[in-house]
């Protein structure tokens, strides 16, 4: 795949960029390059590699999943001006 002069304004339009002639040129060359490399990487043969996540085998870090109400409810009221039972008290906007 190449990327010509027209795709490249059209995405740096599309990325709110402003790039004149010459540097629409410089960037065709730099874009068709980084696309020249992705389908080398293509061409490689990784037929019973699984998928990784570090290079080095680790088993993830994980918290507890567990519902709990966070113990702080007094802590959350304590600066409101009106509470009752950890709720915050609010006046009446509709009658």
């Amino acid at each position: 795949m190449s990327v010509d002069l027209a795709t490249v304004k059209r995405v740096a339009h599309l990325a709110r960029i402003a790039v004149s002639d010459v540097e629409a040129e410089r960037m065709m060359g730099e874009l068709n390059g980084i696309l020249g490399f992705v389908e080398q990487l293509s061409e490689v043969d990784v037929t019973g590699i699984e998928p990784m996540t570090s290079v080095t085998p680790m088993v993830m870090r994980k918290r507890v999943d567990a519902v709990t109400d966070g113990s702080k409810a007094d802590d959350i009221v304590a600066n409101a001006p009106l509470t009752d039972q950890n709720f915050f008290l609010v006046p009446k906007v509709v009658e």
